[in-house]
C-alpha cells in the first residue's frame, strides 16, 4: 500500500468497506493487506504502527471498520479503541490479538471493539470477520464468548449494586433464545440454522432486543442480560 492513504468519498450504497490497520509488526501489517487488497469489496485507506497514530488516523480517514492490536506502543489497542469511539463513532473496532486472557477481552468490549480475534487464526478468515462486523454482528469465537460470559459474572458477582437495578425490559422467549445464541458467539446464519428461522428474522430480533434494552451492541445487550440475570450461563 505504500502509506497512501485514501480520502473519504461520497458513493453508492455498494461502496467498498473501507478499513484503517493498525498494529506495531510491519510484516503483519503487510500481511493483511496483501490479503485484504484482493478482495473487491474492500479498500484499504490507511495504516498506523502505534495507538496514537491509530486514532490519529481515525479521526481523519473516518474509516468503516478498523483493526487493532491489543498489544501497540503509546497507546493500547484497548486505549485507542476507546479514543477511536469518541472521534469516529460509527467505526467498527475489530481486535486482532495473541491474548486470549479474560480481562482483555472485557476491556476491549467496554472500550467498544465489536469483534476480538486471535492472530492464530488465517489471515483469510479476517475478511470474512470484517464483513460480519460491518453487518453489525459482534464478532468473538465461542470459546472467547465463553470466557467473556465468565468474566461478566465474576464482575456481577463483585459488584454491590448489581442486585438493586430498575426491573428489566420484557423479552420474548424467542429473542432470549436469540440472545442466549448471540452470547455463545453465534452469527446470525448459525442462529437462524439453529432456531429454524430466516437471517432476516435473527436480524429482527436483535434489533427489536437492543431497542427495548436502549443498548447499541450486541455485546452490551448480552451485558446486561447476564447481569439481569436473564441468560443461564451454565
Amino acid at each position: 500500500m505504500g502509506g497512501a492513504e485514501i480520502p473519504r468519498q461520497s458513493g453508492p450504497p455498494n461502496e467498498p468497506i473501507r478499513v484503517l490497520i493498525a498494529d506495531d509488526h510491519v510484516l503483519f501489517r503487510r500481511g493483511l493487506e496483501m490479503v485484504l487488497s484482493q478482495e473487491s469489496d474492500f479498500a484499504l485507506v490507511g495504516e498506523a504502527a502505534d495507538g496514537e497514530e491509530a486514532v490519529r488516523k481515525a479521526a481523519d480517514l473516518l474509516p468503516d471498520v478498523v483493526l487493532l492490536d491489543v498489544r501497540m506502543p503509546k497507546l493500547s489497542g484497548i486505549e485507542a479503541a476507546a479514543a477511536i469511539k469518541e472521534v469516529a463513532p460509527v467505526a467498527k473496532i475489530i481486535m486482532l490479538t495473541i491474548s486470549d486472557e479474560e480481562s482483555d477481552l472485557y476491556e476491549a468490549v467496554k472500550a467498544g471493539a465489536t469483534g476480538y480475534l486471535l492472530k492464530e487464526i488465517s489471515i483469510e478468515e479476517v475478511a470474512t470477520g470484517i464483513r460480519a462486523v460491518h453487518e453489525g454482528q459482534s464478532l468473538i469465537s465461542p470459546a472467547m464468548a465463553s470466557k467473556l460470559l465468565n468474566e461478566f459474572a465474576s464482575l456481577i458477582k463483585k459488584d454491590p449494586r448489581s442486585s438493586n437495578r430498575v426491573p428489566a425490559p420484557r423479552l420474548t422467549e424467542r429473542e432470549l433464545d436469540v440472545l442466549r445464541l448471540v452470547a455463545r458467539g453465534r452469527n446470525n446464519r448459525e442462529i437462524a440454522r439453529e432456531l429454524f428461522i430466516s437471517e432476516n428474522t435473527v436480524k429482527n430480533h436483535v434489533r427489536n432486543i437492543l431497542e427495548k434494552l436502549q443498548l447499541h451492541s450486541r455485546m452490551e445487550a448480552v451485558f446486561y442480560a447476564v447481569r439481569e440475570k436473564l441468560l443461564d450461563i451454565n
